[in-house]
């Protein structure tokens, strides 16, 4: 007596299932997709904090680094020299500059935004890549 492990059975007769049936996979991973669709441009929006005001350490003064100022009424230096018409072509042709690739950048307050942007526009196209803000300290009273 032999005996064989499929039983004897035909092909065409019923079965085991040998496929996995994916739909209900597909129908959760569609679901899914909704939901993270729906609630991803929920999290990127902005929340409005107020920050808190503080007081810090000033920074020590160094005269090693090279300091652009911009005046009131406009005016640009590079350290005591006027460059007021040509702030990208001095900057560009500044050894040391060129050496550091670091500027700092103090405006007067009431200087237009437009003119300190400008001037933090030619010191990176002059190729500096440090580039720092002097402001007066928090005075708190």
């Amino acid at each position: 007596m032999s005996m064989s492990a499929g039983g004897g059975r035909r092909k065409g007769r019923l079965g085991g299932m040998n496929e996995i049936n994916v739909t209900p996979l597909i129908d959760v991973m569609l679901v899914l997709l909704v939901i993270f669709m729906v609630t991803a441009p929920l999290l990127t929006t902005g929340v409005h904090v107020d920050l808190p005001k503080a007081k810090s350490a000033p920074m020590q003064a160094d005269d090693t680094k090279l300091l652009i100022i911009v005046t009131r009424d406009e005016q640009v230096f590079l350290g005591k020299d006027e460059i007021t018409t040509a702030v990208e072509d001095r900057l560009k042709t500044n050894s040391r500059l060129a050496e550091d690739k670091e500027v700092y950048i103090q405006a007067d307050e009431n200087v237009k935004y437009g003119v300190v942007l400008r001037v933090m526009a030619a010191a990176r196209n002059a190729g500096v890549e440090k580039l720092g803000m002097i402001t007066d300290p928090l005075v708190v009273k």
